[in-house]
């Protein structure tokens, strides 16, 4: 069986003056804090919570 693909994502910006949905998508990714990494599995889900807040985070090459 093939390994999963897995992102890694750094919050680059803050949550403060933005949307609730913004900030619940952050929480949901597992970040909250500027500078925190988690890995991720690569699911088109958690593509689209990416792509929704992509001015707040970016992927880590490995």
């Amino acid at each position: 069986m093939a390994a999963k693909k897995t992102l890694k994502v750094r919050q680059t910006g803050s949550s403060i003056r933005r949307p609730k949905d913004q900030h619940q998508t952050l929480v949901g990714l597992g970040l909250g804090k500027i500078g925190r990494v988690r890995e991720l599995e690569d699911t088109p889900s958690v593509r689209g919570m990416i792509n929704k807040i992509q001015h707040m985070v970016e992927i880590v090459e490995e």
